[in-house]
């Protein structure tokens, strides 16, 4: 028999999702959490929603918790996803960050990076324009899973989609039918490591980022999650640092922190 989600269970486990990472889940989604949530009831060889609700609060370490992020974050993404975006990163902020930054490794960060299309694609658009040697990337995400495969490296059809001939060829070698893997070139210099975006103290390890991507995150928040992760995200960028938010997103009322710079029709954000 399948195992039902109680109204009561689905309301305690939603709130235990927002408290940790900030995501909010409606209640006209409650089937979605019943459905991405079996599978570690399975997992775990439980019998109730309940039993893995108890789990989550008082299982020791609280590893499990990991599995929950794996199981309730949606990882849609590709390379050059919102492409305009990509091209005003390299045609307009970096030689404005060459500029005003004379020395020292150029620092970007892509945060909620998924399975690792992300931060290759901004190693991709460094090594282009022979930056890569003095810059560093690194790309987060709450879910050690998705983790796990950014670090292989490899790649199908859908997530290549709209990745440009030229560089499928120069910096993806075939791997087994549509599948691709990328040149250690590139994936040897992107560093990926766990950060919970609402936790102060994980984003604080990360510091004078010139460039944020924190893209089609924040879309899962109510307004007070955006604050405090925007807030985190911008003691992580240096002054007159950039921050890519998705372009179905806003920070209109969100903050004033940010300055938006409107650049080919596409909204940056600058830390003033």
């Amino acid at each position: 028999m399948d195992i039902v989600l109680q109204e009561t269970t689905f309301r305690q486990l939603r709130d235990f999702i927002y408290e940790k990472c900030g995501i909010f889940i409606p209640d006209m989604k409650k089937y979605i959490v019943e459905k991405k949530l079996a599978g570690r009831l399975q997992a775990k060889n439980l019998r109730s929603f309940e039993d893995y609700f108890y789990l989550l609060q008082y299982g020791g370490n609280g590893d499990e918790i990991a599995g929950l992020y794996d199981a309730i974050t949606t990882n849609e993404t590709s390379f050059f996803r919102e492409p305009n975006q990509f091209s005003v990163l390299a045609e307009h902020v970096i030689p404005e960050l060459l500029k005003s930054k004379k020395t020292g490794d150029l620092r970007f960060w892509s945060g909620a990076c998924s399975t690792g299309e992300e931060p290759y694609t901004l190693a991709i658009l460094l090594m282009e324009k022979k930056l890569l040697a003095r810059a560093s990337v690194m790309g987060s995400d709450i879910s050690n899973e998705v983790l796990t495969a950014a670090q292989r490296g490899i790649y199908g059809p859908y997530s290549l989609r709209n990745m440009p001939e030229q560089y499928l060829k120069k910096y993806f070698k075939p791997n087994s039918g549509q599948v691709f893997e990328i040149d250690d070139s590139i994936r040897k210099s992107v560093r990926f490591m766990n950060v919970n975006l609402m936790d102060s103290r994980k984003t604080r390890l990360v510091s004078s980022a010139d460039v944020i991507f924190c893209r089609n995150v924040l879309i899962y928040f109510d307004n007070k999650a955006k604050q405090k992760a925007i807030s985190n995200l911008y003691d992580s960028l240096r002054p007159g640092g950039f921050l890519f938010i998705g372009t179905s997103e806003s920070l209109h009322d969100v903050t004033r922190a940010f300055k938006p710079v409107i650049i080919n029709k596409t909204i940056v954000y600058q830390r003033v």
